[in-house]
């Protein structure tokens, strides 16, 4: 994981406009949700696993699934995860229709950034806070 500092880090947004003016960037909201916290993944590259800039937010105002809820957004970050090539050792079989994982476990699901998309994610965060802050 490799922290970028931002001017962005704890601003208050509606989710909801966060959500608008993100997307068409091509930002997405991560799989790693709860009612009160969440991010925003912006895919850098898929070499060797995936290398994500992660934009964390939290709610301040209702919760994440309710109309009007407000977040802080915390300090984006860089994150790298990297599979194991192949089926997953441990996959999970299910009783009903038969269903499974076949994908692997993570390697390092926090693997070390690589130098190469440092600056990336730093011009990156530079385009979330002019997007952002209208200051």
């Amino acid at each position: 994981m490799y922290e970028i500092s931002s001017r962005i880090e704890g601003k208050h947004f509606e989710l909801y406009k966060l959500e608008q003016l993100l997307k068409p960037l091509g930002y997405s909201i991560g799989g790693n949700w709860d009612y009160d916290h969440g991010s925003f993944d912006y895919k850098i590259d898929d070499e060797a696993g995936y290398q994500f800039l992660r934009i964390p937010f939290r709610a301040i105002d209702g919760q994440l699934d309710s109309h009007g809820c407000t977040v802080m957004v915390g300090r984006p970050y860089l994150l790298s995860h990297l599979y194991e090539s192949g089926l997953d050792d441990h996959a999970i079989v299910g009783n009903t229709f038969a269903s499974f994982n076949q994908f692997s476990e993570p390697v390092d699901k926090d693997a070390g950034f690589p130098e190469k998309y440092v600056n990336i994610g730093k011009s990156l965060v530079n385009e979330l806070e002019s997007v952002l802050l209208f200051d």
